[in-house]
Protein backbone atom coordinates (compact mmCIF):
# COMPACT_ATOMS: atom_id res chain seq x y z
CA UNK A 1 0.00 0.00 0.00
CA UNK A 2 1.19 3.53 -0.74
CA UNK A 3 2.59 5.15 2.43
CA UNK A 4 0.47 8.26 1.83
CA UNK A 5 -2.83 6.41 1.50
CA UNK A 6 -5.18 6.95 4.47
CA UNK A 7 -6.05 3.75 6.27
CA UNK A 8 -8.62 2.90 8.91
CA UNK A 9 -6.14 0.77 10.87
CA UNK A 10 -4.85 2.23 14.16
CA UNK A 11 -1.19 3.16 14.28
CA UNK A 12 -0.26 0.63 16.97
CA UNK A 13 -2.96 -0.30 19.51
CA UNK A 14 -0.60 -2.48 21.55
CA UNK A 15 2.07 0.17 22.00
CA UNK A 16 -0.11 2.39 24.19
CA UNK A 17 -0.31 -0.37 26.84
CA UNK A 18 3.44 -0.56 27.39
CA UNK A 19 4.54 2.98 26.56
CA UNK A 20 5.92 5.11 29.39
CA UNK A 21 4.51 8.64 29.03
CA UNK A 22 5.84 10.08 32.27
CA UNK A 23 7.94 12.60 30.31
CA UNK A 24 4.82 14.14 28.71
CA UNK A 25 2.08 16.31 30.22
CA UNK A 26 -1.11 18.18 29.34
CA UNK A 27 0.87 21.39 28.74
CA UNK A 28 4.46 22.13 27.79
CA UNK A 29 4.97 24.48 30.74
CA UNK A 30 8.19 25.34 32.54
CA UNK A 31 8.87 27.52 35.60
CA UNK A 32 10.02 30.26 33.24
CA UNK A 33 6.37 31.23 32.74
CA UNK A 34 6.45 32.71 36.25
CA UNK A 35 9.43 34.87 35.33
CA UNK A 36 7.60 36.17 32.27
CA UNK A 37 4.48 36.73 34.38
CA UNK A 38 6.61 38.78 36.76
CA UNK A 39 7.73 40.93 33.86
CA UNK A 40 4.10 41.35 32.80
CA UNK A 41 3.12 42.95 36.11
CA UNK A 42 4.81 46.34 35.54
CA UNK A 43 3.65 46.26 31.92
CA UNK A 44 0.07 45.99 33.14
CA UNK A 45 0.60 48.96 35.43
CA UNK A 46 2.15 51.13 32.72
CA UNK A 47 -0.57 50.18 30.22
CA UNK A 48 -3.26 51.26 32.69
CA UNK A 49 -1.57 54.63 33.07
CA UNK A 50 -1.23 54.96 29.30
CA UNK A 51 -4.95 54.21 28.91
CA UNK A 52 -5.80 56.93 31.43
CA UNK A 53 -3.49 59.38 29.64
CA UNK A 54 -4.97 58.63 26.21
CA UNK A 55 -8.54 59.10 27.42
CA UNK A 56 -7.54 62.38 29.02
CA UNK A 57 -5.81 63.48 25.82
CA UNK A 58 -8.94 62.69 23.81
CA UNK A 59 -10.98 64.74 26.27
CA UNK A 60 -8.49 67.59 26.11
CA UNK A 61 -8.63 67.81 22.32
CA UNK A 62 -12.42 67.42 22.19
CA UNK A 63 -12.93 70.19 24.75
CA UNK A 64 -10.49 72.47 22.97
CA UNK A 65 -11.86 71.94 19.46
CA UNK A 66 -15.61 71.90 20.12
CA UNK A 67 -16.02 73.82 23.39
CA UNK A 68 -12.94 76.12 23.33
CA UNK A 69 -11.93 75.35 26.89
CA UNK A 70 -9.10 73.64 28.73
CA UNK A 71 -10.47 70.43 30.20
CA UNK A 72 -9.56 66.75 30.05
CA UNK A 73 -13.00 65.31 30.82
CA UNK A 74 -14.17 62.87 28.16
CA UNK A 75 -17.13 64.60 26.50
CA UNK A 76 -19.20 64.10 23.36
CA UNK A 77 -18.78 66.59 20.50
CA UNK A 78 -22.57 66.93 20.19
CA UNK A 79 -23.15 68.36 23.67
CA UNK A 80 -24.30 71.67 22.23
CA UNK A 81 -25.06 73.29 18.90
CA UNK A 82 -21.89 74.17 16.98
CA UNK A 83 -21.13 76.30 13.98
CA UNK A 84 -21.66 74.06 10.91
CA UNK A 85 -18.25 75.12 9.58
CA UNK A 86 -16.61 73.78 12.74
CA UNK A 87 -18.44 70.45 12.48
CA UNK A 88 -17.48 70.13 8.82
CA UNK A 89 -13.86 71.27 8.97
CA UNK A 90 -12.61 70.01 12.35
CA UNK A 91 -12.41 66.37 11.15
CA UNK A 92 -10.69 67.56 7.97
CA UNK A 93 -8.04 69.38 9.99
CA UNK A 94 -7.60 66.35 12.22
CA UNK A 95 -7.20 64.09 9.20
CA UNK A 96 -4.62 66.42 7.70
CA UNK A 97 -2.53 66.31 10.88
CA UNK A 98 -2.75 62.52 10.95
CA UNK A 99 -1.63 62.31 7.33
CA UNK A 100 1.41 64.46 8.09
CA UNK A 101 2.28 62.41 11.20
CA UNK A 102 1.97 59.19 9.21
CA UNK A 103 4.11 60.40 6.30
CA UNK A 104 6.90 62.02 8.26
CA UNK A 105 6.64 60.03 11.49
CA UNK A 106 5.59 56.44 10.87
CA UNK A 107 3.11 54.93 8.44
CA UNK A 108 2.38 52.29 11.10
CA UNK A 109 0.05 54.70 12.90
CA UNK A 110 -2.54 54.43 10.14
CA UNK A 111 -5.57 52.20 10.68
CA UNK A 112 -7.42 51.06 13.76
CA UNK A 113 -4.48 49.45 15.50
CA UNK A 114 -5.40 45.80 15.82
CA UNK A 115 -4.31 44.57 12.35
CA UNK A 116 -1.02 46.36 12.89
CA UNK A 117 -0.64 44.67 16.27
CA UNK A 118 -1.45 41.26 14.77
CA UNK A 119 1.06 41.86 11.97
CA UNK A 120 3.76 42.80 14.47
CA UNK A 121 3.10 39.55 16.34
CA UNK A 122 3.00 37.21 13.35
CA UNK A 123 5.52 38.81 11.02
CA UNK A 124 7.61 41.38 12.86
CA UNK A 125 8.90 39.23 15.71
CA UNK A 126 6.67 41.22 18.13
CA UNK A 127 8.93 44.24 17.71
CA UNK A 128 7.28 47.67 17.75
CA UNK A 129 9.17 50.85 16.92
CA UNK A 130 9.46 53.36 19.79
CA UNK A 131 8.07 56.15 17.65
CA UNK A 132 4.87 54.15 17.08
CA UNK A 133 4.33 53.98 20.83
CA UNK A 134 4.26 57.79 20.90
CA UNK A 135 2.66 58.69 17.57
CA UNK A 136 -0.16 56.11 17.57
CA UNK A 137 -1.98 57.42 20.68
CA UNK A 138 -1.35 61.00 19.58
CA UNK A 139 -2.83 60.38 16.12
CA UNK A 140 -5.82 58.53 17.58
CA UNK A 141 -6.51 61.28 20.11
CA UNK A 142 -6.44 63.84 17.31
CA UNK A 143 -8.76 61.75 15.12
CA UNK A 144 -11.31 61.14 17.88
CA UNK A 145 -10.95 64.57 19.48
CA UNK A 146 -11.74 66.33 16.20
CA UNK A 147 -14.94 64.33 15.79
CA UNK A 148 -13.80 61.02 14.32
CA UNK A 149 -16.44 58.28 14.86
CA UNK A 150 -13.91 55.87 16.33
CA UNK A 151 -13.19 54.15 19.60
CA UNK A 152 -10.17 54.53 21.81
CA UNK A 153 -9.75 50.81 22.39
CA UNK A 154 -7.89 49.97 19.17
CA UNK A 155 -5.24 52.65 19.73
CA UNK A 156 -5.03 51.69 23.42
CA UNK A 157 -4.52 48.05 22.48
CA UNK A 158 -1.83 49.08 19.99
CA UNK A 159 -0.19 51.43 22.48
CA UNK A 160 -0.33 48.94 25.33
CA UNK A 161 1.15 46.35 23.00
CA UNK A 162 3.90 48.79 22.08
CA UNK A 163 4.67 49.29 25.79
CA UNK A 164 4.99 45.54 26.28
CA UNK A 165 7.07 45.13 23.15
CA UNK A 166 9.47 47.94 24.03
CA UNK A 167 9.91 46.58 27.54
CA UNK A 168 10.67 43.13 26.11
CA UNK A 169 13.14 44.48 23.55
CA UNK A 170 15.39 45.70 26.35
CA UNK A 171 15.66 42.14 27.68
CA UNK A 172 17.18 38.93 26.37
CA UNK A 173 13.95 37.18 25.36
CA UNK A 174 12.67 34.96 22.57
CA UNK A 175 10.19 36.17 19.97
CA UNK A 176 7.46 34.11 21.67
CA UNK A 177 8.21 35.76 25.00
CA UNK A 178 8.15 39.19 23.37
CA UNK A 179 4.77 38.28 21.89
CA UNK A 180 3.48 37.34 25.33
CA UNK A 181 4.55 40.66 26.83
CA UNK A 182 3.20 42.61 23.84
CA UNK A 183 -0.20 40.97 24.22
CA UNK A 184 -0.02 41.47 27.98
CA UNK A 185 0.27 45.20 27.45
CA UNK A 186 -2.49 45.23 24.84
CA UNK A 187 -4.95 43.28 26.99
CA UNK A 188 -4.07 45.33 30.07
CA UNK A 189 -4.82 48.55 28.20
CA UNK A 190 -8.20 47.25 27.12
CA UNK A 191 -9.08 46.04 30.62
CA UNK A 192 -8.18 49.41 32.11
CA UNK A 193 -10.24 51.28 29.53
CA UNK A 194 -13.49 49.33 29.81
CA UNK A 195 -13.21 47.64 33.22
CA UNK A 196 -13.63 44.29 31.45
CA UNK A 197 -10.79 42.03 32.63
CA UNK A 198 -12.27 38.73 31.47
CA UNK A 199 -13.18 40.09 28.03
CA UNK A 200 -9.64 41.50 27.72
CA UNK A 201 -8.12 38.07 28.36
CA UNK A 202 -10.56 36.46 25.93
CA UNK A 203 -9.70 39.04 23.29
CA UNK A 204 -6.04 38.17 23.76
CA UNK A 205 -6.78 34.47 23.30
CA UNK A 206 -9.19 34.83 20.38
CA UNK A 207 -7.37 37.52 18.43
CA UNK A 208 -3.77 38.09 19.47
CA UNK A 209 -1.99 35.12 21.04
CA UNK A 210 -2.78 32.48 18.37
CA UNK A 211 -2.24 29.80 20.97
CA UNK A 212 -3.70 28.45 24.19
CA UNK A 213 -0.75 27.76 26.46
CA UNK A 214 0.09 28.50 30.10
CA UNK A 215 3.28 30.25 29.00
CA UNK A 216 1.22 33.05 27.45
CA UNK A 217 -2.08 32.92 29.34
CA UNK A 218 -0.60 33.32 32.83
CA UNK A 219 1.42 36.49 32.03
CA UNK A 220 -1.51 38.05 30.15
CA UNK A 221 -3.87 37.38 33.04
CA UNK A 222 -1.32 38.82 35.48
CA UNK A 223 -1.01 42.04 33.48
CA UNK A 224 -4.79 42.36 33.15
CA UNK A 225 -5.24 41.86 36.90
CA UNK A 226 -2.80 44.69 37.68
CA UNK A 227 -4.36 47.04 35.12
CA UNK A 228 -7.89 46.31 36.38
CA UNK A 229 -6.83 46.98 39.96
CA UNK A 230 -5.25 50.29 38.98
CA UNK A 231 -8.37 51.32 37.09
CA UNK A 232 -10.17 51.99 40.37
CA UNK A 233 -8.06 55.01 41.39
CA UNK A 234 -7.55 56.16 37.80
CA UNK A 235 -10.96 55.82 36.15
CA UNK A 236 -13.31 54.36 38.74
CA UNK A 237 -14.68 50.86 39.25
CA UNK A 238 -18.28 51.15 38.07
CA UNK A 239 -19.88 49.55 35.04
CA UNK A 240 -19.48 51.55 31.85
CA UNK A 241 -23.11 51.02 30.76
CA UNK A 242 -25.11 49.73 33.74
CA UNK A 243 -28.48 48.22 32.84
CA UNK A 244 -30.98 47.13 35.49
CA UNK A 245 -34.34 45.42 35.67
CA UNK A 246 -35.65 41.87 35.27
CA UNK A 247 -35.71 39.93 32.02
CA UNK A 248 -38.85 38.09 30.90
CA UNK A 249 -37.46 35.42 28.61
CA UNK A 250 -39.65 32.97 26.69
CA UNK A 251 -39.08 30.35 24.03
CA UNK A 252 -40.00 32.95 21.41
CA UNK A 253 -37.38 35.30 22.82
CA UNK A 254 -34.62 32.74 22.36
CA UNK A 255 -35.75 32.11 18.78
CA UNK A 256 -35.73 35.84 18.06
CA UNK A 257 -32.19 36.07 19.46
CA UNK A 258 -31.16 33.85 16.55
CA UNK A 259 -33.04 36.15 14.17
CA UNK A 260 -31.21 39.10 15.71
CA UNK A 261 -27.95 37.25 15.12
CA UNK A 262 -28.78 36.98 11.43
CA UNK A 263 -29.34 40.75 11.25
CA UNK A 264 -26.13 41.40 13.16
CA UNK A 265 -24.19 39.18 10.76
CA UNK A 266 -25.53 41.03 7.73
CA UNK A 267 -24.69 44.38 9.31
CA UNK A 268 -21.18 43.14 10.16
CA UNK A 269 -20.66 41.97 6.59
CA UNK A 270 -21.88 45.28 5.17
CA UNK A 271 -19.59 47.29 7.47
CA UNK A 272 -16.57 45.10 6.64
CA UNK A 273 -17.19 45.29 2.89
CA UNK A 274 -17.60 49.07 3.08
CA UNK A 275 -14.28 49.50 4.91
CA UNK A 276 -12.29 47.76 2.22
CA UNK A 277 -14.33 49.13 -0.66
CA UNK A 278 -13.46 52.56 0.73
CA UNK A 279 -9.80 51.61 0.98
CA UNK A 280 -9.84 50.45 -2.65
CA UNK A 281 -11.47 53.71 -3.66
CA UNK A 282 -8.86 55.82 -1.91
CA UNK A 283 -6.07 53.80 -3.53
CA UNK A 284 -7.37 54.81 -6.94
CA UNK A 285 -7.16 58.53 -6.19
CA UNK A 286 -4.37 60.34 -8.06
CA UNK A 287 -3.03 61.95 -4.86
CA UNK A 288 -0.58 60.89 -2.16
CA UNK A 289 -2.01 58.80 0.67
CA UNK A 290 -1.03 61.56 3.10
CA UNK A 291 -4.11 63.49 1.96
CA UNK A 292 -6.55 60.60 2.30
CA UNK A 293 -7.34 61.08 6.03
CA UNK A 294 -8.30 64.69 5.30
CA UNK A 295 -10.79 63.48 2.70
CA UNK A 296 -12.02 60.91 5.19
CA UNK A 297 -12.45 63.78 7.61
CA UNK A 298 -14.66 65.53 5.08
CA UNK A 299 -16.91 62.46 5.02
CA UNK A 300 -17.03 62.59 8.82
CA UNK A 301 -17.91 66.28 8.76
CA UNK A 302 -20.81 65.75 6.38
CA UNK A 303 -22.11 62.93 8.57
CA UNK A 304 -21.77 65.16 11.62
CA UNK A 305 -23.90 67.83 9.96
CA UNK A 306 -26.59 65.24 9.26
CA UNK A 307 -26.49 63.44 12.62
CA UNK A 308 -24.22 65.17 15.17
CA UNK A 309 -24.57 62.25 17.59
CA UNK A 310 -22.43 60.09 15.31
CA UNK A 311 -19.30 62.14 16.03
CA UNK A 312 -16.73 61.00 18.57
CA UNK A 313 -16.60 57.84 20.66
CA UNK A 314 -20.34 58.00 21.34
CA UNK A 315 -20.57 56.53 24.84
CA UNK A 316 -23.56 58.77 25.55
CA UNK A 317 -25.42 57.37 22.54
CA UNK A 318 -24.58 53.78 23.48
CA UNK A 319 -25.90 54.41 26.98
CA UNK A 320 -29.11 55.90 25.54
CA UNK A 321 -29.60 52.85 23.33
CA UNK A 322 -29.17 50.45 26.23
CA UNK A 323 -31.48 52.41 28.52
CA UNK A 324 -34.14 53.00 25.87
CA UNK A 325 -33.93 56.80 26.03
CA UNK A 326 -33.28 57.38 22.32
CA UNK A 327 -35.88 58.20 19.70
CA UNK A 328 -36.69 55.98 16.74
CA UNK A 329 -35.77 58.61 14.14
CA UNK A 330 -32.44 59.35 15.76
CA UNK A 331 -31.50 55.70 16.13
CA UNK A 332 -32.22 55.07 12.44
CA UNK A 333 -29.99 57.99 11.52
CA UNK A 334 -27.26 56.73 13.84
CA UNK A 335 -27.41 53.25 12.32
CA UNK A 336 -27.07 54.49 8.74
CA UNK A 337 -24.79 57.50 9.14
CA UNK A 338 -22.47 56.00 11.77
CA UNK A 339 -21.96 52.87 9.66
CA UNK A 340 -21.17 54.93 6.58
CA UNK A 341 -18.85 57.53 8.09
CA UNK A 342 -17.00 54.99 10.23
CA UNK A 343 -16.36 52.52 7.42
CA UNK A 344 -15.63 55.08 4.71
CA UNK A 345 -13.34 57.23 6.85
CA UNK A 346 -11.50 54.22 8.28
CA UNK A 347 -10.68 53.18 4.73
CA UNK A 348 -8.88 56.50 4.28
CA UNK A 349 -6.12 55.36 6.62
CA UNK A 350 -6.94 57.55 9.59
CA UNK A 351 -6.39 56.33 13.15
CA UNK A 352 -9.18 54.98 15.35
CA UNK A 353 -10.69 51.90 16.96
CA UNK A 354 -13.43 49.42 16.10
CA UNK A 355 -15.15 48.39 19.32
CA UNK A 356 -16.99 51.57 20.34
CA UNK A 357 -18.40 52.15 16.81
CA UNK A 358 -19.56 48.53 16.77
CA UNK A 359 -21.23 49.09 20.15
CA UNK A 360 -23.15 52.05 18.76
CA UNK A 361 -24.04 50.43 15.44
CA UNK A 362 -25.07 47.15 17.05
CA UNK A 363 -27.02 48.98 19.74
CA UNK A 364 -28.84 50.98 17.07
CA UNK A 365 -29.80 47.81 15.24
CA UNK A 366 -31.06 46.28 18.46
CA UNK A 367 -33.05 49.41 19.31
CA UNK A 368 -34.85 49.11 15.99
CA UNK A 369 -35.47 45.42 16.70
CA UNK A 370 -36.93 46.37 20.09
CA UNK A 371 -39.72 48.20 18.24
CA UNK A 372 -40.60 44.95 16.42
CA UNK A 373 -39.77 42.12 18.81
CA UNK A 374 -41.68 41.55 22.06
CA UNK A 375 -40.40 43.35 25.13
CA UNK A 376 -38.02 41.30 27.29
CA UNK A 377 -36.34 43.88 29.50
CA UNK A 378 -34.51 47.18 29.50
CA UNK A 379 -31.79 47.28 26.86
CA UNK A 380 -32.15 43.59 26.02
CA UNK A 381 -32.38 43.69 22.24
CA UNK A 382 -29.69 46.41 21.83
CA UNK A 383 -27.40 44.28 24.00
CA UNK A 384 -28.04 41.11 21.97
CA UNK A 385 -27.40 42.93 18.70
CA UNK A 386 -24.30 44.62 20.12
CA UNK A 387 -22.76 41.25 21.01
CA UNK A 388 -23.81 39.85 17.64
CA UNK A 389 -22.18 42.65 15.67
CA UNK A 390 -18.98 42.21 17.67
CA UNK A 391 -19.04 38.48 17.02
CA UNK A 392 -19.58 39.08 13.31
CA UNK A 393 -17.14 41.94 12.73
CA UNK A 394 -14.26 40.69 14.86
CA UNK A 395 -15.01 36.95 14.54
CA UNK A 396 -14.66 36.63 18.32
CA UNK A 397 -18.02 35.46 19.72
CA UNK A 398 -16.82 34.68 23.25
CA UNK A 399 -15.28 38.12 23.55
CA UNK A 400 -18.51 39.68 22.30
CA UNK A 401 -20.62 37.83 24.87
CA UNK A 402 -18.37 38.48 27.85
CA UNK A 403 -17.76 42.07 26.78
CA UNK A 404 -21.49 42.76 26.71
CA UNK A 405 -21.96 41.19 30.16
CA UNK A 406 -19.05 43.05 31.79
CA UNK A 407 -20.07 46.38 30.27
CA UNK A 408 -23.65 46.18 31.55
CA UNK A 409 -23.69 43.68 34.40
CA UNK A 410 -26.36 41.64 32.56
CA UNK A 411 -25.20 38.19 33.66
CA UNK A 412 -28.78 36.93 33.34
CA UNK A 413 -28.59 37.51 29.58
CA UNK A 414 -25.70 35.11 28.98
CA UNK A 415 -27.71 32.50 27.02
CA UNK A 416 -29.46 35.00 24.70
CA UNK A 417 -26.14 36.73 24.10
CA UNK A 418 -24.49 33.42 23.30
CA UNK A 419 -27.23 32.59 20.78
CA UNK A 420 -27.08 35.94 19.02
CA UNK A 421 -23.28 36.16 18.91
CA UNK A 422 -22.88 32.57 17.74
CA UNK A 423 -25.39 32.92 14.92
CA UNK A 424 -23.75 36.16 13.78
CA UNK A 425 -20.30 34.57 13.98
CA UNK A 426 -21.36 31.47 12.07
CA UNK A 427 -23.01 33.43 9.27
CA UNK A 428 -20.19 35.94 8.90
CA UNK A 429 -17.45 33.32 8.60
CA UNK A 430 -19.44 31.55 5.89
CA UNK A 431 -20.22 34.73 3.93
CA UNK A 432 -16.81 36.43 4.24
CA UNK A 433 -13.47 34.63 4.33
CA UNK A 434 -11.76 37.35 6.36
CA UNK A 435 -12.73 39.87 8.99
CA UNK A 436 -12.15 43.59 9.20
CA UNK A 437 -9.06 42.73 11.24
CA UNK A 438 -7.46 40.15 8.96
CA UNK A 439 -8.31 41.44 5.49
CA UNK A 440 -5.66 44.14 5.74
CA UNK A 441 -3.04 41.52 6.60
CA UNK A 442 -4.11 39.39 3.64
CA UNK A 443 -3.81 42.42 1.36
CA UNK A 444 -0.18 42.67 2.35
CA UNK A 445 0.43 39.14 1.12
CA UNK A 446 0.19 37.18 4.39
CA UNK A 447 -2.27 34.41 5.22
CA UNK A 448 -3.62 34.16 8.74
CA UNK A 449 -5.59 31.18 10.05
CA UNK A 450 -7.49 31.65 13.30
CA UNK A 451 -8.53 28.02 13.71
CA UNK A 452 -7.13 26.27 16.78
CA UNK A 453 -6.90 22.50 16.97
CA UNK A 454 -4.67 19.82 18.43
CA UNK A 455 -1.65 19.05 16.30
CA UNK A 456 -2.15 15.46 15.04
CA UNK A 457 1.61 14.95 15.27
CA UNK A 458 1.25 15.39 19.03
CA UNK A 459 -1.12 12.41 19.18
CA UNK A 460 1.17 9.84 17.51
CA UNK A 461 4.48 8.40 18.65
CA UNK A 462 7.72 7.38 16.98
CA UNK A 463 7.22 3.74 17.90
CA UNK A 464 3.92 3.70 16.00
CA UNK A 465 5.30 4.66 12.60
CA UNK A 466 9.06 4.05 12.54
CA UNK A 467 10.71 1.58 10.19
CA UNK A 468 12.95 -1.26 11.38
CA UNK A 469 15.84 -0.03 9.22
CA UNK A 470 18.79 0.54 11.57
CA UNK A 471 21.23 1.52 8.85
CA UNK A 472 21.62 5.18 9.76
CA UNK A 473 24.64 7.40 9.40
CA UNK A 474 26.81 8.20 12.40
CA UNK A 475 25.99 11.51 14.05
CA UNK A 476 22.46 11.59 12.77
CA UNK A 477 19.82 13.17 15.20
CA UNK A 478 18.17 10.68 17.56
CA UNK A 479 14.68 10.34 19.04
CA UNK A 480 13.14 7.86 21.43
CA UNK A 481 10.42 5.33 20.81
CA UNK A 482 8.03 7.25 23.06
CA UNK A 483 8.72 10.70 21.59
CA UNK A 484 5.82 12.33 19.78
CA UNK A 485 5.96 12.96 16.05
CA UNK A 486 5.70 16.69 16.76
CA UNK A 487 8.88 16.55 18.85
CA UNK A 488 10.52 14.54 16.08
CA UNK A 489 9.62 17.19 13.52
CA UNK A 490 11.29 19.83 15.71
CA UNK A 491 14.41 17.66 16.06
CA UNK A 492 14.64 17.28 12.29
CA UNK A 493 14.13 21.00 11.75
CA UNK A 494 16.80 21.95 14.30
CA UNK A 495 19.32 19.53 12.77
CA UNK A 496 18.42 20.31 9.14
CA UNK A 497 17.90 16.58 8.59
CA UNK A 498 15.05 14.56 7.11
CA UNK A 499 15.77 11.35 9.01
CA UNK A 500 16.33 10.39 12.65
CA UNK A 501 17.69 7.33 14.35
CA UNK A 502 15.32 5.77 16.86
CA UNK A 503 17.01 4.68 20.10
CA UNK A 504 15.92 3.16 23.37
CA UNK A 505 15.99 5.10 26.62
CA UNK A 506 18.67 4.13 29.09
CA UNK A 507 22.41 3.89 29.17
CA UNK A 508 22.84 1.68 26.12
CA UNK A 509 20.76 3.86 23.73
CA UNK A 510 20.72 1.11 21.16
CA UNK A 511 19.38 1.90 17.70
CA UNK A 512 16.14 0.02 17.03
CA UNK A 513 14.98 1.72 13.84
CA UNK A 514 14.66 4.98 11.97
CA UNK A 515 12.03 7.55 11.05
CA UNK A 516 11.91 9.91 8.10
CA UNK A 517 9.66 12.67 6.76
CA UNK A 518 7.25 10.26 5.08
CA UNK A 519 6.78 8.45 8.39
CA UNK A 520 5.90 11.77 10.01
CA UNK A 521 2.94 12.04 7.69
CA UNK A 522 1.22 9.18 9.53
CA UNK A 523 -0.23 11.60 12.03
CA UNK A 524 -1.48 13.82 9.24
CA UNK A 525 -2.98 10.81 7.47
CA UNK A 526 -5.03 10.01 10.53
CA UNK A 527 -6.18 13.63 10.76
CA UNK A 528 -7.09 13.57 7.06
CA UNK A 529 -9.04 10.37 7.57
CA UNK A 530 -11.05 11.83 10.44
CA UNK A 531 -11.90 14.89 8.34
CA UNK A 532 -12.84 13.14 5.10
CA UNK A 533 -13.86 9.54 5.80
CA UNK A 534 -17.59 9.28 6.48
CA UNK A 535 -19.08 6.07 7.83
CA UNK A 536 -22.15 4.81 9.63
CA UNK A 537 -20.93 3.37 12.92
CA UNK A 538 -24.21 2.02 14.29
CA UNK A 539 -26.70 0.28 12.04
CA UNK A 540 -30.24 -0.50 13.10
CA UNK A 541 -31.33 -3.94 11.94
CA UNK A 542 -35.06 -4.15 11.32
CA UNK A 543 -36.79 -7.52 11.61
CA UNK A 544 -37.11 -9.30 8.28
CA UNK A 545 -40.52 -9.00 6.72
CA UNK A 546 -42.18 -12.27 5.62
CA UNK A 547 -43.58 -12.24 2.10
CA UNK A 548 -47.39 -12.28 2.06
CA UNK A 549 -48.95 -15.63 1.24
CA UNK A 550 -51.06 -15.86 -1.87
CA UNK A 551 -54.78 -16.74 -1.55
CA UNK A 552 -54.19 -20.03 -3.37
CA UNK A 553 -51.54 -21.16 -0.95
CA UNK A 554 -53.74 -20.08 1.97
CA UNK A 555 -56.62 -22.18 0.69
CA UNK A 556 -54.38 -25.21 0.10
CA UNK A 557 -52.94 -25.11 3.61
CA UNK A 558 -54.63 -27.52 6.02
CA UNK A 559 -56.18 -26.01 9.11
CA UNK A 560 -54.08 -26.10 12.26
CA UNK A 561 -55.29 -28.31 15.09
CA UNK A 562 -55.73 -27.14 18.62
Amino acid sequence: MDRLTPTTEPLDPAASHVRDLSHLGDFSATPRLFAIAGLALPIGAVSACVSWALLRLIGFITNGVFYHRLDTTLVAPDGQHHNPALVLLAPVAGGLVIGILARYGSERIRGHGMPETIEAILIGGSKVQPRVAVLKPLASAIAIGTGGPFGAEGPIIATGGAVGSLFAQFLHLTADERKTLLVSGAAAGMAATFNTPLAAVLLAVELLLFEWRPRSYVPVAAAVAVASALRRPLLGSGLLFPVHGPLHLTAVSYLLCAVSGVGSALLAVIATVLVYASEDGFRRLPIHWMWWPALGGLIIGVGGLLVPQTLGVGYNVIDAELTGSIGLGLVAGVLVVKTLIWSLSLGSGTSGGVLAPMFMIGGALGTLEAHIFPSVGAGFWPLVALAGVLGGVMRSPFTGVVFAIELTGRLDAVLPLLIGATVAFGMSVVILKRSVLTEKIARRGYHLSREYDVDPLEMAFVGDVMSSDTDVEDGAPTVYLDDTLRHTAYVMAAAHKTRCAVVTRGDDRSVVGSIDLVDLLAGRRRDLLEMSHAERVIRVKLPARRPPRSPASSAASPPREG
